[in-house]
C-alpha cells in the first residue's frame, strides 16, 4: 500500500495516485473528468479532500491554503459550519471532494451554480 502524502502542493495535479491501493477498487468513479469545463478554486486555509461530500468520508488528500487548485463542478452533501458560515455545497475535484465553506469567493466558491456534478 503506498503512502498518502499529508499535504497536496500542487493543486491542479489528479489526486488519484493518492489513494492506495485497496481503495481504489472500492471508490466510486471519478467526480468529474478532466475532459469537462474547469474552474480555478483557492483555499484559504488547508482543506482536506474527501472521497465522498461527507466529513466522515475516507479521506484522501490536503490541499494547501493559498494555492490554486482546479475544480470540475459543485455538488450538494452534507452541511458543514466552521467559521461562522454554514454550507452544503461541496466542490468537485478529478478524485474526490472539499467542503466549500473553505474556499475563497461565494458560497459555491465563484463557480457557477450551473457547474454540477
Amino acid at each position: 500500500m503506498r503512502r498518502i502524502p499529508a499535504v497536496v502542493t500542487t493543486c491542479a495535479a489528479t489526486l488519484a495516485f493518492l489513494v492506495p491501493a485497496g481503495l481504489a477498487a472500492a471508490a466510486p468513479a471519478s467526480p468529474a473528468s478532466p475532459a469537462e469545463q474547469s474552474y480555478t478554486v483557492v483555499p484559504y486555509e488547508n482543506v482536506k479532500v474527501r472521497q465522498l461530500p461527507k466529513q466522515d468520508s475516507a479521506y484522501l488528500a490536503t490541499l494547501t491554503a493559498g494555492q490554486s487548485c482546479t475544480a470540475y463542478c459543485l455538488t450538494h452533501g452534507q452541511t458543514i459550519t466552521d467559521h461562522g458560515y454554514t454550507n452544503d455545497i461541496w466542490i468537485g475535484f478529478a478524485d474526490g471532494f472539499s467542503s466549500a465553506v473553505y474556499f475563497k469567493g461565494d458560497q459555491y466558491a465563484n463557480l457557477p451554480a450551473t457547474a454540477q456534478c
